[in-house]
């Protein structure tokens, strides 16, 4: 299980506790900046100053906006860093000249549209607390939807991928299941970490279709496979050393992730592993970290039973499935996904399945 002191040292780096109204007024007035960026954003602003210098009156008249409107929006855009401002004159960052301009090397459009989207859907979060129910929950989810949430993702994590792989060994492991996989960033940076792995992606066919694409530029692709699979429904073909669920625990009620780690089990090898990454929570009481809280609102906003929980919980869950050695794996502070956020359990190397046949012994087993 988790080290009590491990627990409390999570909880040590969290935002100060609103205690008084100028704490409260500053907390709520926290919108301002994050709004003047979704303007630069919406405006494609960024792109439009590429790598050019401009001043307020060129710049206003590209975008066809207000001079004054400019100027205040382009004055707290430097302020903030983003813009880059001598004198009169204005040009873009070196993040904002790569990641926020369309034409830049590293432009990440389809999380910065999944952003602008989000800034509009939270403010209808009153809606969904009412009724406890997803935005627009009777609205059929479009293929091209997933596709371009599928890419928002390969965005969001393809630096953060191969830091995560670099430190976490898969030493003695043949066969990588990426369970809900989306792009299969993750797949692909411990085909890159580890030469003897072969690694399957599993999830949506439109999310396959983008893995395709991504590994279609990686010689380790090679190495990989696709699995389409209802995750909640289908039982899981084939026989893995090691199954990668990663920022999926949150989208799925308690209920849910059990039966399917119940299905894992089935398809772990003896002594295999199964690595949980996701926006755990820390404290007794299940607040803390902050950013593990606050994503359990967009669970609400976007799925019909997802949450985000604590190490505790599910500990349990993993438990009652016949996982054991439960315990949190330590990534260098600064190259995590989320604060604490990787559990992993083992099966017993001479495992037992429901049917009372033993599957693996000490002596032959492979151990990882």
């Amino acid at each position: 299980m988790v080290p009590l002191l491990y627990r409390s040292q999570l909880v040590t780096a969290t935002r100060k506790l609103i205690g008084n109204f100028e704490e409260f007024r500053d907390a709520l007035a926290a919108y301002r900046l994050p709004g003047v960026i979704i303007a630069g954003l919406e405006l494609e602003l960024f792109t439009k100053v590429g790598n050019k210098t401009w001043t307020i009156p060129e710049l206003a008249k590209c975008l066809q906006v207000s001079e004054r409107g400019l100027a205040i929006l382009c004055r707290n855009l430097a302020m903030a860093g983003l813009l880059i401002k001598k004198g009169s004159i204005y040009r873009n960052s070196q993040l904002a000249a790569t990641v926020l301009n369309a034409d830049g090397p590293a432009y990440r459009g389809s999380y910065l549209d999944l952003l602008k989207n989000h800034w509009t859907d939270w403010a209808r979060l009153t809606e969904s607390v009412r009724s406890g129910l997803p935005l627009d929950p009777d609205e059929p989810e479009e293929p091209d939807y997933r596709r371009r949430f599928t890419w928002a993702m390969h965005h969001r994590t393809r630096d953060v991928a191969p830091k995560i792989a670099a430190q976490l060994s898969l030493h003695g492991a043949k066969t990588f299941l990426d369970l809900g996989s989306g792009p299969g960033t993750y797949a692909m940076a411990f085909l890159a970490r580890n030469p003897n792995l072969r690694a399957t992606v599993c999830d949506r066919p439109e999310a396959l279709d983008v893995a395709r694409e991504i590994a279609a530029t990686h010689k380790a692709g090679r190495r990989l496979s696709y699995l389409p699979l209802d995750l909640i429904k289908d039982q899981i073909p084939g026989t893995f050393d090691v199954v990668w669920y990663s920022n999926v625990l949150h989208i799925y009620s308690p209920e849910e992730n059990q039966g399917l780690f119940n299905r894992v089990r089935a398809a772990l090898s003896p002594g295999g592993r199964l690595i949980i990454q996701d926006a755990f929570l820390h404290d007794r009481e299940g607040l803390f970290p902050e950013e593990a809280s606050l994503f359990a609102v967009s669970m609400l906003l976007f799925t019909e039973t997802g949450n985000t929980y604590t190490v505790a919980e599910t500990s349990n869950w993993l438990k009652q499935a016949g996982f054991r050695a439960i315990r949190m794996l330590r990534i260098k502070k600064g190259s995590e996904d989320w604060e604490g956020g990787i559990l992993e359990g083992r099966l017993p190397t001479e495992d037992v399945r429901r049917n009372g046949h033993r599957t693996g012994s000490r002596k032959n087993s492979r151990t990882h």
